[in-house]
């Protein structure tokens, strides 16, 4: 009978997309829409809305490790119906905030949320789930992410119509309505459930001797310990590059619609290029952890960088040249992050393991995310000081190519005796 069902993995998957999907749109990718009319009505600077978003990110990087450690040791439920309830509870602080003292205070608060139920917690339950079909599962899984791009009209939508305060109480409402119960749904590890990863369970992958089939089982439970791990030179290297990934998809993410507007685009025509984004992004997703599944995923990773690299370009030049290179901006970076977010967890899976995947996964974000505190402020204040974003782009593309030289000259496989 088991033969039949639906493997619970894909359920998992698709309880991952949808909160991917709402998560991504109210705390990460939808915050666009919000800085000029905040900017207008409380009278603060780019800059200082900027880092709101980047203390947000600090928090939630200096937590990212010990969420990791909770999660291997707990599985994601518990994590992810906390943090549904905190997200909530964040955005409507911010809501009602009339200083920058609780505006930084609720970003804080929405920091944890977003932490218990993000990259890690969703990324951990991919890894635990799936092995020879990691590279499509996460990058499915992460397709909500991309796929939250449908909401930022709504959006701006809400904003317009009801004024953006309004919007958060909306939007926190929802985050409670959708994350809590689906957070129910998860469970830790398939072994626990009469299941090996992609769905083979203990009575198909024994011989007809009864003893079980080696070749069945994940190659991968030998695992590389966590302080092994982080003192390696593929880790490093792996963290670096990430480091230069936040920097540079902060910093457009969160002024894609103010640098649109500086350029003289309308603020109708601005959310639809932000909603490209996140959505464009679904296609490197998908394309990409297909094809690491099949080839090495360091090269699969440089080309990534490399496409976001041309992207950049294109995104500089648009205000100069012509807007019609915000085409080519759309396909070479949105391919390249949406690849680079899918390609995570099977690179992090292949050359670590899958024991201490969460605990490892959590210090990667905690020090990547050091680019995403960096990022936002950083191209708010080129705005502030000078009146354009004009060369902080192609600034950004520099950081893509150390990263492509940074996966290129990534050992092969962790160091052993250390």
């Amino acid at each position: 009978m088991k033969s039949h069902k639906i493997f619970f993995g894909w359920w998992l998957v698709a309880a991952c997309v949808l909160i991917a999907l709402y998560m991504a749109a109210a705390v990460f990718y939808g915050f666009t829409a919000f800085i000029e009319p905040m900017a207008a009505e409380l009278g603060w600077s780019y800059t200082k809305i900027s880092l709101g978003a980047s203390l947000r990110d600090l928090e939630g990087g200096l937590i990212a490790p010990l969420f990791g450690i909770l999660i291997d040791r707990w599985g994601p439920k518990r994590l992810i119906f906390s943090g549904g309830i905190i997200i909530s509870l964040g955005l409507l602080l911010l809501s009602r905030t009339t200083t920058l003292v609780m505006f930084y205070t609720a970003f804080s608060v929405i920091a944890v949320g977003a932490g218990c139920c993000s990259m890690t917690a969703l990324m951990t339950a991919m890894a635990n789930w799936f092995q020879r079909r990691i590279g499509l599962a996460s990058g499915i899984a992460s397709c909500g992410f991309g796929l939250s791009g449908l909401l930022i009209p709504v959006i701006v939508r809400l904003i317009d119509s009801y004024e953006w305060r309004t919007a958060m109480v909306t939007l926190a409402i929802g985050a409670f309505v959708l994350i809590v119960p689906l957070s129910l749904l998860f469970r830790h590890k398939p072994e626990q459930y009469g299941y090996l990863p992609d769905g083979d369970d203990t009575d198909a992958a024994k011989t007809t001797t009864g003893h079980i089939d080696q070749a069945v089982l994940p190659s991968i439970e030998e695992s590389i310990g966590v302080r092994q791990a982080l003192k390696s030179r593929v880790f490093q290297h792996i963290a670096l590059a990430f480091v230069c990934f936040h920097l540079m998809v902060g910093a457009v993410t969160i002024h894609v619609m103010p640098y649109l507007g500086s350029i003289g685009m309308t603020r109708s025509t601005a959310s639809m290029i932000a909603m490209a984004i996140p959505l464009g992004s679904v296609v490197g997703r998908i394309g990409m952890g297909w094809i690491a599944d099949r080839v090495d995923k360091r090269k699969v990773f440089a080309i990534a960088f490399a496409m976001i690299c041309l992207g950049l370009v294109c995104f500089e030049y648009a205000a100069t040249v012509d807007t019609w290179l915000l085409i080519p901006f759309l396909v070479f970076f949105c391919i390249g992050y949406g690849g680079n977010n899918a390609l995570r967890a099977p690179l992090l899976l292949g050359m670590f393991g899958r024991r201490n995947f969460g605990s490892i996964f959590g210090f990667l974000m905690g020090i990547s995310v050091a680019g995403s505190i960096l990022g936002p402020p950083m191209a708010g204040w080129v705005f502030d000081n000078w009146g354009s974003y004009q060369n902080v782009w192609i600034v950004l593309a520099g950081f893509a190519i150390v990263a492509v030289i940074l996966i290129r000259t990534m050992p092969e496989v962790v160091e052993t005796g250390k």
